[in-house]
């Protein structure tokens, strides 16, 4: 098997935040994987529970700088890097005081229950997306997961018809478990996303939707060429848009069996 580039863009890495089913799983499945016939390269928000001296996170100044505006302002791009052991795969962390720092309100690792969610997703897909660019690193895989993750397929998408990137890559999206008490999705995202060059065409189809983390999983899922479930609960709707889509469906069964069905579900792509 020749080597496969894949990016795995995670909400949570253990041991970068405590250890459960998913942050698990985003360590081990790219450790097992590095290595085998694959390249690999992850990225995650720099949540304030990171611990950045014990996890020796640095900055990383050629790829930090970038202002990325949002509902007309500007958020500076912070990008550090640590290396994750044994297997010494890099993990990019964007980076942001505006979006990232721990709020004394937040009710888990990730501020789940923030009234700014929507810009919070946006700008981590703005930012891991820039970087990927910037890294000139086009992956043959790249796998979101969480729902911090959700747009990050809609500015890939945006890359491939604006500048020819990422021709050649396929995206699968990842729907892990949502916290119970996350806030709403800001229906003003859809507005933010088409003044940040997402097309109307695209944003109206969700025009409708009652806007919550379902609704950021059926704007991934609109972009994705397969999909991984590792909640053990799916939205009915958000089901029905799978099948009306058409595309592969990796179950949290199947996923629990390892990296081999991960391989076999990434070749079926």
């Amino acid at each position: 098997m020749a080597t496969k580039k894949i990016l795995f863009i995670n909400q949570e890495i253990n041991p970068y935040l405590p250890a459960n089913e998913i942050s698990t799983l985003g360590k081990s499945l790219p450790q097992s994987l590095h290595g085998k016939g694959f390249e690999v390269r992850t990225f995650m928000p720099k949540f304030g529970n990171v611990n950045e001296r014990r996890n020796q996170l640095h900055e990383v100044i050629r790829l930090s700088g970038l202002n990325i505006e949002i509902n007309d302002n500007d958020h500076p791009l912070i990008l550090k890097v640590a290396s994750m052991q044994p297997a010494r795969i890099q993990v990019y962390f964007i980076d942001n005081d505006d979006y990232f720092t721990k709020l004394d309100s937040d009710i888990d690792a990730f501020g789940s229950n923030r009234d700014d969610n929507d810009e919070r997703a946006i700008y981590f897909a703005r930012g891991t997306m820039e970087t990927v660019k910037k890294l000139r690193w086009e992956p043959e895989i790249m796998q979101s997961s969480g729902w911090i993750s959700a747009l990050t397929p809609i500015y890939m998408l945006q890359m491939r018809d604006k500048e020819n990137l990422f021709a050649n890559t396929k995206v699968v999206y990842c729907i892990e478990p949502a916290h119970p008490e996350m806030a709403p999705i800001d229906k003003e995202i859809l507005r933010k996303l088409q003044d940040d060059g997402i097309s109307a065409e695209f944003t109206d189809k969700f025009s409708d939707e009652k806007f919550d983390v379902n609704t950021l999983h059926k704007m991934a899922i609109a972009c994705s060429d397969g999909v991984v479930i590792l909640a053990d609960e799916v939205d009915p709707g958000v089901m029905e848009f799978i099948q009306a889509r058409n595309i592969p469906v990796l179950s949290k069964e199947a996923a629990a069996s390892g990296k081999a069905a991960f391989v076999e579900f990434y070749d079926s792509l």
